[in-house]
């Protein structure tokens, strides 16, 4: 019975969430529900109190700073120009002729550095559908095109990514952000050339059928350019003055060069007994990560801050917008972990658990994929499912692979991709998010986005754990 209560509440969950309801309500309510289902009724406010709540705040205790500042650099490129100046160069360079690739690359360059994928999608649009206009590519295909940019490759493979999902490995494996560096790189081709493969190959039908941009009433007319150098790009950013590209680019060399800096020079030199001293339930090898990648968006965002000192049109807001810009995201997925939690304590769980941990008795990569991919296509969230899986699965993961001879950092790379492949089904808030952006319907573009953010995801992780397989993390 306790099973079927967690089967049902999941379902539950994924159902009200595609119907809009936010997860902060509703992972509670579905916890509860799991609980009362179960015949567990007497436990129904202890489970709550003492395990939904304390999961919860264990992981805003653990990740709040990731978001706040991540989301607060996304802002300040957003704000200071850098981000329109960095997409404005890609596309004078390559043009409104190769305008699938040349959103797929400000996209990536963005979220590569740093900037959040919901700023991007903001920022890139009014580029895109621009572009798209004059190229006369499908409107449809925006959407597929700025995910295959935001939310694959740069998400998930490429290694030193600041993004969440890369990070939330960290505390369970000991790991950093730049685990399994050469089977990232490999995934991120495999997502990247795919994805721009099937773009280039819809938009070459469309065209043949003489589809066209198609008519669209809600955007405002304007004038189509006659040539690259007259495209007027849309900017999301507040300063009138613009940001020279080497000074817009500087901030994203920031994120990713600290960050390797004190993960692989400084750290690793520095005897750090003495936090153990003070803090003896820390493992400061399991945490380094986490604090690199801290100090690095730290250093970007004072970077971008005072270079731009006397250009802000209201810095205040722009810091303010980005702080609290965070929030949101974080009690999402943290909301969502504490869910997890409560599912975990139940008695039909271990069931779940076993049957997962079974399904490849020889070869953890594939049980550990599996977990990923269901948890994450469950709650609509790759960073939501990533974290219940780990909160509940990570020791095991990391006990099997001692066993099996897999190292951590592979274990990091399979289960940051993996969470990247079902967490784009229809219900997946990001992609809600993306079409309303864009003004177009799940029945107009969802198609192409599940074949950008599913399937070569899926091809890539597959690769990755066949190749990790026989050769071992590199």
């Amino acid at each position: 019975m306790s099973t079927l209560a967690i089967v049902v509440s999941l379902v539950l969950l994924m159902f009200l969430a595609y119907r809009g309801i936010t997860v902060l309500i509703l992972a509670p309510l579905m916890a509860g529900l799991a609980v009362l289902l179960s015949g567990d009724i007497g436990l129904f406010l202890p489970m709550y109190s003492e395990t939904f709540m304390k999961a919860l705040g264990n992981y805003v205790i653990q990740f709040l700073p990731i978001f706040l500042l991540g989301s607060l650099f996304g802002q300040l490129m957003a704000d200071s120009g850098a981000a329109s100046s960095l997409s404005n160069w890609i596309v004078e360079k390559l043009g409104h002729r190769q305008a699938i690739i040349t959103v797929v690359i400000a996209c990536g360059i963005l979220t590569y550095g740093g900037v959040s994928l919901f700023v991007v999608a903001f920022a890139i649009f009014p580029i895109a559908k621009d572009l798209f206009r004059v190229a006369d590519i499908p409107k449809r295909l925006v959407p597929a095109t700025i995910a295959l940019g935001s939310f694959t490759f740069t998400m998930t493979a490429l290694p030193g990514s600041p993004a969440i999902q890369n990070a939330i490995p960290i505390p369970y494996f000991g790991t950093n952000v730049f685990a399994a560096p050469g089977l990232g790189i490999i995934g991120a081709i495999i997502m990247f050339a795919g994805g721009l493969w099937w773009l280039e190959n819809r938009a070459k039908k469309a065209r043949l059928a003489g589809e066209g941009y198609g008519t669209h009433p809600d955007e405002t007319p304007v004038e189509l350019p006659d040539s690259d150098e007259e495209i007027n790009l849309a900017s999301s950013d507040t300063t009138t003055k613009p940001m020279p590209l080497w000074l817009a680019t500087l901030p994203l060399i920031m994120v990713i060069g600290v960050n390797a800096l004190l993960t692989y020079v400084v750290f690793p030199k520095m005897d750090l007994s003495f936090v153990t001293d003070a803090f003896p339930n820390i493992v400061p090898q399991k945490i380094v990560g986490l604090w690199a990648l801290i100090l690095a968006l730290v250093v970007a965002c004072t970077t971008l801050i005072v270079s731009r000192l006397g250009h802000w049109e209201d810095l205040r807001m722009t810091v303010n917008k980005g702080v609290f810009g965070f929030m949101l995201p974080l009690f999402n997925t943290a909301s969502e972990v504490g869910y997890g939690s409560v599912i975990a304590g139940l008695a039909g769980f271990a069931i779940i658990r076993d049957a997962v941990l079974n399904v490849s008795p020889t070869n953890p990569l594939i049980s550990e994929a599996v977990a990923m991919n269901v948890l994450a296509g469950i709650t609509g969230s790759s960073s939501g499912g990533l974290s219940i899986a780990l909160a509940t699965l990570g020791e095991d993961y990391l006990r099997m692979g001692m066993e099996f001879g897999i190292s951590p950092e592979l274990l990091h790379r399979v289960a940051v991709m993996a969470a990247g492949g079902f967490d784009t089904l229809p219900h997946c808030g990001a992609i809600i998010t993306l079409l309303a952006i864009c003004n177009l319907s799940h029945r107009q573009s969802y198609l192409n986005i599940a074949m950008i953010t599913m399937i070569f995801p899926l091809v890539a992780l597959v690769s990755v754990i066949a190749l990790g397989t026989i050769f071992g993390s590199f």
